[in-house]
């Protein structure tokens, strides 16, 4: 079921006075938008005294991310900004909400991105076609106040969104993660220093240029059960368990938490507040702001096993300890839901949960190995139930690629026209030239100018199909044991 915005009590500053409509260029300018505001120093020491912190999932302090763009662009070549907004843990819809209901607030903080790293260049990266049209329309209401703009389409693909990927989509090639060093705020798009920001970071960052609280709230998609999502603007500090029955899951059986980042909790952790500091003592995070909450009915084994058959069908397989560690842990973990899992396969699931994290390019092996690892800490008891009898549960719900775990994303309703307060601005309508579909010719020579070319077929072509049978956990091939090295993308996920 699509998500349904839910304002909710108290401030809700990214969701701005009509989150179910798309905001007009007229409606955000009267509630403070695109005006002068600070210098870039003086926003950037906002941005450090308010604490921002990255919204894509990482958490990392934006203020010193800038900074470290900037320095670098100082002492080389010109910095490159990028508005990040492709979403690609299933069970989130903020960052496609945001593009599709309040396009201007996005743009306003790409500019102020780009004013404070000395940018000479800016992309907005999207997988979403409805995201695009918003982005392009806003551009034609008011053109973009900062450097050249580009606007690049990238098929949706769990890893696309992790910055290395979002470079080198950019540069003309797949949207895949590469190997570090370097990284992208010192060696990115074209060569040169790049900041690829999630959309929310710089919906907060316009916030505080414009004098509001931009950093005492999230966006959350709360989900799970028969229960439709809920996309919400909360305080850090609510615990999980106001949040469970806002959504209307008050007894949850499980919390899967941070998309697929944060792993599973057990009921008991429903008195956990938002906290980044609370939520990483309980071995857990908030990752992208996606909740899923496990209706009492629902298997924790069962999400796990469709969770990490998710990631497994996303891997980008350019390295052989992701492929065979995404795979080895859900064939496990299939098993121990058909109830034919050994004590050799628990502590086969226990010893990859602590060796496989940090092991590839990017977070998904860590997902992958975070789930299975929280599933035997935080249900023991279910675990060993499960290792005696077959859970007709997880039989009537096999995993199928994480297909239950996807929210659509609500479309807000268009803004009606109300006269000469819609007409574009002056120099306003030069909307950036649609990106060729991945696989084309490239629009220009040069390493930053062929964002839609030579791309690669992407991985997600597989089928998404069932999972291959298992033959029981202890057979399992240890992650990386046969496989062959990868010829240049070495240690790549």
């Amino acid at each position: 079921m699509t998500a349904t915005v839910a304002s909710g009590p108290g401030a809700t500053p990214v969701f701005g006075p009509g989150p179910d409509r798309v905001e007009s260029l007229a409606d955000y300018r009267s509630h403070g938008g695109y005006g002068s505001g600070p210098d870039p120093e003086e926003l950037l020491d906002r941005v450090a005294a308010a604490d921002l912190r990255g919204h894509g999932g990482a958490g990392f302090p934006t203020a010193v991310k800038l900074r470290a763009v900037r320095d670098a662009g100082r002492s080389g070549r010109p910095p490159v900004v990028v508005a990040n907004g492709e979403e690609g843990e299933p069970g989130s819809v903020k960052d496609r909400w945001l593009l599709r209901a309040r396009p201007h607030l996005v743009l306003d903080g790409l500019a102020r991105a780009a004013a404070i790293t000395g940018a000479d260049h800016a992309y907005v990266y999207v997988s979403d076609p409805t995201a695009e049209r918003r982005v392009r329309e806003a551009l034609a209401e008011r053109a973009f106040d900062g450097p050249p703009l580009e606007l690049v389409r990238v098929e949706h693909a769990y890893v696309a969104g992790e910055e290395s990927a979002v470079v080198r989509r950019i540069d003309g090639g797949p949207a895949l993660p590469t190997a570090k060093p370097p990284r992208v705020f010192e060696q990115g798009v074209g060569g040169a220093p790049t900041l690829v920001a999630n959309v929310e970071t710089l919906a907060r960052l316009a916030l505080l240029a414009a004098g509001t609280d931009g950093g005492s709230t999230v966006l959350l998609t709360l989900s799970g059960g028969t229960r439709p999502a809920l996309l919400v603007e909360r305080p850090y500090g609510v615990t999980l368990g106001r949040l469970a029955r806002e959504h209307g899951t008050p007894q949850p059986a499980a919390v899967l938490m941070g998309g697929l980042f944060g792993g599973l909790l057990p009921p008991s952790a429903l008195d956990l507040p938002l906290d980044r500091v609370r939520l990483a003592a309980a071995g857990t995070g908030l990752g992208c702001g996606a909740i899923r909450f496990l209706a009492p009915n629902e298997c924790p084994v069962s999400v796990a096993a469709d969770a990490v058959d998710h990631l497994a069908v996303e891997s980008s397989r350019q390295c052989g300890v992701c492929v065979s560690g995404t795979r080895a842990l859900r064939d496990t973990l299939v098993a121990l839901a058909e109830g034919r899992c050994d004590d050799d396969g628990i502590a086969a699931l226990a010893r990859w949960a602590q060796a496989l994290p940090g092991r590839g390019a990017c977070g998904l092996l860590d997902a992958a190995a975070r789930l299975a690892g929280s599933l035997l800490t935080g249900f023991p008891d279910l675990v060993a139930a499960h290792q005696r009898h077959p859970c007709p549960t997880c039989a009537a719900t096999p995993p199928n690629g994480g297909q239950r775990l996807r929210v659509p994303a609500p479309v807000p309703a268009p803004e009606p026209a109300s006269g000469p307060a819609r007409a574009a601005e002056p120099g306003a309508g030069a909307t950036p030239a649609p990106a060729p579909e991945q696989g084309s010719a490239p629009a220009s020579p040069g390493p930053a100018a062929g964002f839609g070319s030579g791309a690669e077929p992407r991985h997600a072509a597989r089928p998404a199909s069932a999972p291959e049978p298992a033959s029981g956990p202890a057979r399992a091939a240890e992650p990386g044991a046969g496989s062959t090295p990868a010829p240049v993308g070495a240690g790549l996920c």
